[in-house]
């Protein structure tokens, strides 16, 4: 009888070291780099020239701005450009990401060095990420700072597939679901340090949250990089790759078994799209998986404009430093945290559509909530709280849920069609919104703008999920499979 296999815990959370420190380094990026852009955009002279001549062309958004309860006795009327210029600026990551990442997974899979296919790109890619990282919040002109975000955001292109595929890499395929449960918890853990960042900085540097901001904030950036640094030197000496120079001779050697393979390969491949090509989606499953992707785009430009701009909005409305907005958000990630397996649960016990139905009328109620008493009383900030916690909660019973109702339109012969499908219109939603709702401030010169924003998001992603028809069940392993291989 087979020996039953059994995952290594000790080295899987090692392996995961890496994407903890990818996951601290975005989740500090968002709320600090929206802040340090926000502060160096509004004194650019330019941009508030440019301003001016936009009004000077439109006269009439002057008359929009006086209507939404702006000042517009200031420069260019209390019109300014800055939020379209950060929400373009934002969108860089996720351009980069959907460009690059891809290639250099590619690449890392031919990769042959005595350090094995993966960890050499982490070796290059993470101390020099860290480098710019430090650098961002000590940029003191505009084109200093374009430079390192830009460089950053690439270079971490760079690492991110291939230290997300080391699990697989290194874990026996039948272990890979639990491997990538623990990955996703080291994930989990590196964005709840980003939250408690400015914290444990103050708390170790002696430095107060709530008025020293200015003086902080570069040491949030460098507690990013000592955990990007820290993590570079555990899977140096702890996560040992084979030496994949050693495939090099026997590559060669079955070369031309290899390209007999392949030619069969390529003829089965042939008849395999002829086949799937003949599997078509009836015209009634058509529409289901049009009104999803919709569905899918509204809720992540929802979700991803309060990920981009809470600290935005925070510094606005409700008086708090960047600090103390990423506090606010440690609230969000754990109630994300502790909803992740109730969430599972109620896909499986009530129906994915119908748990993410439920999500989205939460998110909906707290946020609409929050506007109501704000609007009404100007004293909503309590209800802030209550809402980032219902979010994060309404958020998992979503998230999870959504690639499996998605693959679950296509049956089991389009897992991968599907899945591409799914990352297509969540893509999509995290290049467009930064962009959107950036407009959407400009318009209406208040941050108080997001919390009307999002709940049109959800509301219409909710009304597009509603109309979703079909959907056939596909076994927890398979979906498992699908989630592991995207990954």
């Amino acid at each position: 009888m087979a020996k039953k296999l059994k995952l290594n815990y000790g080295k899987t959370i090692l392996i995961g070291f890496g994407f903890m420190a990818s996951s601290v380094a975005w989740g500090i990026y968002d709320p600090y780099v929206t802040t340090i852009l926000n502060n160096l955009l509004s004194k650019s002279a330019t941009i508030a020239a440019w301003g001016v001549a936009i009004v000077e062309r439109f006269p009439k958004i002057l008359d929009f701005l006086s209507a939404t309860g702006e000042e517009v006795g200031t420069v260019a009327g209390g019109f300014t450009l800055v939020p379209l210029f950060i929400g373009l600026i934002m969108t860089f990551d996720n351009i980069f990401g959907v460009i690059f990442q891809p290639t250099f997974g590619k690449l890392s899979d031919r990769c042959h060095s005595r350090f094995g296919k993966r960890r050499p790109f982490v070796f290059f890619g993470a101390p020099i990420s860290a480098l710019f990282f430090i650098l961002i919040p000590r940029m003191s002109t505009i084109p200093a700072l374009m430079f390192c975000i830009i460089m950053y955001v690439f270079i971490m292109s760079l690492w991110r597939a291939p230290v997300v595929a080391l699990m697989p890499d290194l874990t026996a395929p039948s272990l890979r679901s639990e491997g990538n449960a623990v990955i996703n918890l080291m994930g989990g853990i590196g964005g709840l340090l980003a939250t408690l960042a400015a914290s444990i900085v103050c708390l170790i540097g002696g430095f107060n949250k709530d008025t020293d901001a200015e003086s902080y904030i570069p040491w949030v950036f460098v507690f990013g990089a000592v955990i990007m640094i820290a993590a570079t030197v555990i899977l140096f000496f702890f996560v040992k790759e084979p030496d994949s120079r050693l495939k090099i001779l026997s590559e060669e050697r079955q070369a031309n078994d290899e390209k007999a393979r392949l030619k069969a390969a390529k003829e089965a491949s042939k008849v395999e799209k002829a086949r799937l090509k003949a599997i078509k989606l009836s015209k009634g499953e058509r529409k289901s998986l049009i009104f999803m992707l919709i569905g899918l785009f509204f809720l992540f430009c929802g979700a991803n404009a309060v990920q981009t701009f809470f600290a935005l909005f925070a510094s606005e409305i409700l008086n708090k430093n960047v600090g103390q907005a990423t506090t606010m958000l440690f609230m969000f990630v754990v109630a994300s945290a502790i909803s992740a397996v109730p969430a599972g649960y109620l896909g499986k016990k009530l129906g994915r559509k119908k748990t993410i139905l439920i999500g989205l009328t939460a998110f909906l109620a707290a946020f609409l909530a929050y506007l109501a008493v704000q609007l009404i009383t100007g004293k909503g900030i309590a209800l802030v709280w209550v809402a980032l916690i219902v979010g994060g909660a309404a958020n998992m019973l979503i998230t999870v849920n959504t690639l499996p109702l998605v693959l679950e339109i296509g049956g089991v012969e389009k897992i991968g069609t599907f899945t591409g499908y799914y990352y297509t219109a969540t893509f999509s939603a995290q290049i467009a919104t930064p962009i959107i709702y950036g407009t959407v401030r400009m318009l209406s010169g208040t941050y108080m703008s997001l919390f009307v924003y999002c709940p049109i998001c959800f509301i219409i992603s909710f009304l597009s999920i509603m109309l979703v028809r079909h959907g056939e069940s596909i076994p927890e392993d398979i979906l498992k499979k699908a989630q592991q291989e995207d990954l």
